[in-house]
């Protein structure tokens, strides 16, 4: 069953951005470490933190909405 929420676009919005940040978190952080850049190493960790955060409270949001009701 899928369940229609009023903020359908923000959750779309929170999955693929966390799903971008992490596919360029890995590519910056490859690179940093092909080249020895610490720079680029530290922005890819960066956004792959920033996605783990997005898709985590896309899925916590999700599961708080199914126990309610």
């Amino acid at each position: 069953m899928v369940a229609q929420t009023s903020d359908g676009h923000l959750f779309l919005v929170k999955k693929l951005g966390g799903l971008v940040s992490i596919i360029i978190g890995c590519l910056l952080t490859a690179v940093g470490v092909s080249f020895e850049s610490t720079s680029t190493i530290t922005v890819g960790v960066l956004f792959l933190v920033l996605g783990a955060v997005l898709l985590t409270l896309k899925i916590l949001r999700r599961n708080r909405e199914d126990s309610l009701g």
